[in-house]
């Protein structure tokens, strides 16, 4: 592999040293394992903390749309620090800033948990969204690295797995946790597995140190980033709330988010040691595997949201309850995730990625089946079905989308692709719920349309509650209840009809890239 040429004003990269026996047998093993804990770890700070909001508000004393900072004051800081990965780790090796990172968001977790107010949770969750960046590329980098070419598939496997299942564990273990203990054991069960995480990688890979350089960092490129993505991503997570764009907090926000982008991408292409690197875009695989999989993980992730919260606000489904109907189809992800990672390197990678689409439009046109008594298996089912398409999905994505890049930029391709799927999750989570509301609120004025005293259906029901002991106003609230019920339902389902449409139309985008080289393998090829 060609070595980087050191750009003008960056001190040339130390020589590597002669290449080492790769690892093997426990070695490899437990340092492998401690690597998926690590993502597994941040991936689920980003969800556990959303079940858990009105808990967490409650027991400071304030409202539950207070709360919603905790979990917007996380994002933003992590999607600034996500691009820094690649100057982070250029500038001070893969392995000092994954296990720093770790050991920091260990530290952060420990004060989230013990945070006396509100103003200092959110203080605690910036610093942990901030310094949990690097842990994700991290991870994917010393993964791919543990393992030889022909395996890459297999430690892509590994790594997908966490970062798929995450997503779901984290509402079912913030829903468990609040229901059974003090809320702040939800950050302080960051703590043993995050000291091992560093701990063993520490052990087994600081001997395998890549080489470093000193670079200048893009402070004007930084400062623009964290305007646009800040502004971003209040407007996204107050916009339901303050109904969009008739609010002019939400307006003046967008406008900084035009203008700042605008400024960011255009100084970011005339930087010479660009903050993000742009560059990686020439790659066509890298481009359009990119597209995709932020299309896909967008739609997934707003299902991700949408099925507890319709569950437990519509279905009078417990917290733990919720997120147990969504646990099977992480370990349906948890089994096929190595057996796609042993085969990825026989077969094209592009049959596995258009078969992930294919499972999850199945998964989705199954569930625009649902009723408002369907039985927990009936809500399962579709569910299992979507692992499939969860240990296809990522695997096959991220073996596309990092096909031929030469191991040096893996880094910082990584931190982009993940910077990218961590903001398409954020758009996903704030259209979905919008158009949830007011797609309701269409059905709803539709149904009621339909409904008079004077329909024998109508003048049934009214009887049967009045049989029950209600009054005429409390019969009549009961009836737009179950219409509200109703209109909820429908609007789901056309969500569901909605992704399976989407997931369908993005299997020819499979087919634009190249066929990458020697499947799995080609992930960190040379150029």
């Amino acid at each position: 592999m060609s070595a980087a040429a050191p750009t003008a004003g960056a001190a040339p990269a130390k020589a590597p040293a002669a290449p080492l026996a790769p690892l093997a047998g426990g070695a490899k093993t437990i340092t492998a394992l401690a690597l998926a804990l690590g993502t597994f770890m941040q991936v689920l700070d980003t969800t556990i903390a959303n079940v858990s909001i009105p808990t967490i508000a409650g027991d400071l004393g304030v409202s539950a749309d207070q709360g919603t900072w905790i979990i917007t004051s996380f994002a933003v800081a992590n999607g600034v620090s996500v691009p820094l990965t690649g100057w982070l780790m250029q500038r001070y090796g893969v392995v000092r800033t994954f296990v720093f990172s770790v050991l920091m968001f260990t530290i952060a977790s420990f004060l989230c948990g013990v945070a006396w107010s509100l103003p200092s949770l959110i203080f605690f969750r910036v610093l942990q969204g901030a310094v949990s960046g690097p842990m994700i590329p991290g991870s994917q980098a010393l993964l791919i690295s543990l393992f030889p070419p022909e395996k890459k598939g297999t430690a892509l496997a590994i790594w997908s797995m966490t970062t798929l299942v995450a997503p779901i564990a984290g509402p079912i273990l913030g829903g468990y946790i609040s229901d059974n203990y003090p809320w702040p054991w939800i950050f302080l069960i960051n703590l043993p597995v995050g000291l091992f995480c560093a701990a063993i990688c520490w052990r087994f890979l600081k001997t395998r140190e890549t080489p470093t350089r000193k670079l200048a960092i893009d402070k004007v490129g930084l400062a623009l980033l964290f305007v646009w993505v800040g502004a971003l991503q209040i407007m996204l997570d107050k916009g339901k709330d303050l109904d969009w764009f008739e609010s002019t907090p939400i307006v003046v926000m967008a406008i900084v988010t035009a203008i700042s982008f605008a400024a960011w991408l255009i100084w970011e292409l005339g930087e010479k040691q660009p903050i993000v690197d742009l560059s990686l875009f020439k790659s066509r695989n890298f481009a359009i595997g990119t597209l995709a999989l932020c299309l896909g993980y967008a739609v997934f992730f707003g299902n991700v949201v949408l099925m507890p919260l319709w569950l437990q606000t519509q279905v009078n489904y417990t917290a733990t309850w919720a997120g147990l109907v969504a646990a099977p189809s992480g370990v349906v992800a948890v089994l096929i995730s190595p057996l796609i990672g042993r085969f990825m390197g026989r077969y094209d990678a592009r049959w596995f990625a258009s078969a992930s689409f294919f499972f999850f439009a199945v998964s989705y046109f199954m569930r625009a089946g649902y009723t408002a008594d369907s039985s927990f298996m009936a809500f399962v089912i579709p569910l299992l079905v979507q692992g499939v398409a969860m240990g296809m999905f990522f695997v096959a994505m991220l073996t596309i989308s990092l096909d031929r890049l030469p191991a040096h930029r893996v880094p910082a391709a990584s931190g982009l692709n993940n910077f990218l799927r961590i903001t398409g999750g954020s758009f996903a989570t704030s259209l979905t719920t919008t158009y949830w509301d007011r797609r309701e609120a269409l059905h709803q004025s539709r149904l009621v349309e339909s409904v008079t005293p004077y329909d024998p259906a109508f003048q049934s029901a009214m009887t049967q509650l009045h049989s029950l002991g209600l009054n005429d106003q409390s019969a009549a609230a009961t009836l737009m209840r179950g219409v509200i019920g109703q209109g909820y339902l429908l609007s789901s389902l056309d969500i569901f009809y909605f992704s399976g449409w989407v997931a369908l139309l993005l299997i020819p985008l499979c087919w634009i890239v190249r066929k990458p080289a020697g499947g799995g393998g080609a992930v960190a090829a040379a150029d």
